[in-house]
């Protein structure tokens, strides 16, 4: 009886650590990919934010921005190589943007803030 007690605390420990081990291993940040499409900046902004597209560019893409309680706050439906988006009506805060093609599906997204 004593032996199994020792087998099973024996287990048990294994599997914890082995659990541990797998959520230790590092994640690929998809902010850091090299193949983005858009590029924002500043981050933080103030006035103005800027979103670059880098590659298979066509006016296909719609850009939409939500506030953090999941509202769209603003929306273009036929994106240009650069945009510079006045931030005058948004409140202070972070904000999640999504790139979309024609299709509605989300090519890519990110998040920034507006200081003020």
């Amino acid at each position: 009886m004593l032996l199994r007690k020792i087998l099973y605390i024996l287990v048990l420990t294994i599997a914890i650590s082995l659990n541990g081990f797998a959520q230790e291993r590092p994640v690929t940040d998809p902010s850091n990919a090299i193949n983005k499409i858009i590029k924002f900046y500043p981050n933080p902004a103030t006035s103005i934010i800027n979103f670059d597209l880098q590659r298979d560019y066509n006016n296909s893409f719609s850009l939409l921005i939500f506030n953090f309680m999941g509202k769209k706050v603003y929306e273009v439906k036929s994106t240009s190589t650069r945009m510079s988006i006045n931030l005058d009506e948004f409140y202070r805060g972070i904000y999640i943007f999504q790139l979309r093609d024609k299709n509605g599906n989300i090519t890519e997204s990110g998040k920034f803030q507006v200081v003020k």
